[in-house]
């Protein structure tokens, strides 16, 4: 798949609303997983073929319950918890 005219960041959140993502690249994107009232940050570089292939997935929406979410809606999380 070929993201060329893909403009970055791009956002996206599982269907459940637990797990949020902010793709800052074709190879790179941060991950906030909320558990129970915490939450905690990530950030992936995509190095394997299969981090390469998730953020392919992300971004195509090609799995289900990925769906499209905001910058404020990451931003928001961001304010809201104290992330690691």
């Amino acid at each position: 798949m070929s993201n060329k005219g893909t403009d970055f960041p791009q956002y996206r959140k599982l269907s459940n609303n637990k797990v949020y993502y902010k793709i800052l690249n074709q190879r790179e994107f941060d991950e906030i997983q909320i558990i129970g009232s915490k939450a905690q940050l990530f950030t992936t570089q995509a190095k394997q073929y299969p981090e390469i292939l998730k953020i392919q997935d992300l971004l195509s929406l090609s799995m289900e319950g990925y769906k499209l979410s905001t910058k404020e809606e990451f931003e928001n999380l961001l304010d809201n918890y104290t992330l690691r």
